[in-house]
């Protein structure tokens, strides 16, 4: 039987869950073994930029950061 790995990817945990709840749902009505979700570490991008245009007067700063959330699903697995 081949095997299928998928990585799935989202900014947006709830969106992330819903792809994660379907491909359940398919997996059952098709009969497939499925492995997963399997939460892999989240990965933060953090950037941080002065407040001031110009770069005169006072130095203040604005930290941003997305986070990345990842998912490992196995199909087909024996």
């Amino acid at each position: 039987m081949p095997k299928a790995r998928i990585n799935l990817a989202s900014i947006e945990i709830s969106k992330l869950n819903q792809i994660i709840e379907a491909i359940k749902e398919i997996a059952k009505k098709t009969k497939v073994e499925m492995h997963g979700p399997i939460p892999l570490p989240t990965r933060r991008l953090k950037h941080t930029v002065r407040k001031s245009p110009c770069g005169d007067g006072k130095a203040s700063f604005n930290r941003f950061q997305m986070r990345i959330n990842k998912r490992l699903i196995d199909l087909g697995v024996n």
